[in-house]
């Protein structure tokens, strides 16, 4: 039975990556184990590792469900410098969504439901409540 989970990213230099995954997640890490390594838990049981060490091509994206894209959006392109960030939607999928890549191209984005009910819905479980 799988209970928990991790996704972990590469960066060349910790400490501006530390910096810059607490500019994007907008909260200090859970967990520094050890040198050259943090970790956040992003809601129960799912965690975002970073660590020092040799960069991967190819990898995600890693999207993070969110509320309002738009304005997460324009949060991360003022606070980061993102340059290239469109938000897409298609008739036949419930979400928009948005890819970007961070200092050391590790692709990221965000995914808003288009359902403001089956996102209150998917909510609830993990923060015990409909209210965001």
């Amino acid at each position: 039975m799988i209970f928990e989970m991790t996704t972990q990213v590469r960066v060349s230099n910790i400490k501006e990556g530390r910096e810059w995954y607490e500019t994007l997640l907008n909260k200090k890490p859970d967990f520094t184990p050890h040198d050259g390594f943090v970790e956040w838990e992003l809601i129960p049981g799912c965690w975002l590792q970073v660590a020092e060490g040799t960069l991967t091509e190819g990898n995600g994206p890693l999207r993070f469900g969110i509320t309002n894209i738009e304005a997460e959006r324009d949060r991360l392109v003022a606070e980061l410098k993102i340059d290239s960030f469109e938000i897409h939607s298609r008739p036949e999928v419930p979400v928009k969504w948005g890819t970007f890549t961070d200092l050391w191209g590790n692709r990221l984005g965000l995914f808003e439901y288009l359902d403001k009910r089956e996102e209150q819905e998917r909510i609830k479980p993990i923060i015990g409540t409909l209210e965001v």
